[in-house]
């Protein structure tokens, strides 16, 4: 596509690798989805836009849909400051342009920069929901206790499918994770566990390592007939066992500010609101 005469919009390949990488890694105007993938690894994902003027990158834009009806802003990246509005209205026009086939799709971001947010809001998107951060620090962790008939035990790559099931029924679409999302997870995480119930997988919790100081509990869910029963609690409370042997005390977690469920067992837990939150904003096309 050709913006005007100097300027050409186009689907970034994989052989432009390298101008993407340069663009997310050294320019000042970058955004980054909070996600299990580098957004180098999406090359070849459409979405995936890349501005060049007299064939230099300049911006660059990805938004593949993934899970199906949800596509994250995961990269927008400006190499110009001053015509960062501009690079940020054609490709995103081209995007919103590529998406629009799609049926009722939500376009999601997590934006940390103040520049991004006005951007978005520029476009359309609103605020629809605000993440918090909570953290736990080095205190003994709280013996792990469960119903006799609840048994939790490691993840293996085998119980991704019932894992992707418990993540579907229990979280609203857009923060559902695809099979391929925790599949991700799964191979970066520091301890994974699910748990089982009447012969089947009720609930699971994925946690990473922040080097050798620090844990983070990246994803959590129990069915939602399953609920209310202690299952959340027991999963979280061997993560912190698990952490607590390798002498690792702080542990953070995020969740929506409107989640009263997961704000309960986390502060009964032992975590505090830190103060650190994150705006998601989101529109839908198609």
């Amino acid at each position: 596509m050709i913006v005007s005469e100097k300027v050409c919009l186009r689907p970034a390949k994989n052989a432009d690798r390298d101008a993407v990488a340069s663009l997310m890694h050294f320019e000042n105007y970058v955004h980054r989805h909070l996600g299990w993938y580098s957004p180098l690894e999406l090359l070849g994902k459409q979405p995936y836009l890349l501005l060049e003027q007299e064939r230099e990158p300049m911006a660059v834009l990805a938004c593949p849909e993934d899970p199906p009806g949800v596509a994250w802003i995961h990269l927008f990246a400006a190499r110009d400051g001053e015509n960062i509005t501009r690079w940020w209205d054609a490709l995103w026009a081209s995007t919103r342009e590529a998406l629009h086939f799609q049926t009722s799709l939500h376009v999601a971001a997590l934006p940390l920069q103040s520049w991004f947010k006005n951007l978005l809001a520029r476009s359309g998107f609103e605020q629809v929901d605000t993440v918090v951060v909570l953290a736990r620090d080095a205190i003994a962790a709280p013996e792990p206790r469960l119903d006799a008939d609840v048994y939790v035990r490691s993840m293996t790559v085998d119980d991704l499918p019932d894992v992707v099931y418990v993540d579907e029924m229990a979280f609203p679409l857009l923060w559902r994770n695809s099979r391929e999302m925790l599949q991700g997870a799964y191979r970066q995480a520091a301890v994974a566990t699910v748990a089982e119930k009447d012969g089947r997988i009720v609930g699971y919790q994925i946690s990473t390592a922040v080097g050798h100081w620090a844990g983070h509990l990246a994803r959590l869910a129990v069915l939602p007939e399953y609920q209310q029963q202690g299952i959340g609690g027991g999963l979280v409370r061997d993560m912190l066992h698990y952490f607590s042997r390798r002498s690792i005390g702080r542990v953070t977690v995020n969740t929506q500010e409107g989640n009263e469920a997961s704000l309960h067992l986390y502060r009964k837990l032992g975590f505090y609101l830190t103060g650190e939150s994150i705006p998601m904003y989101a529109m839908s096309v198609g």
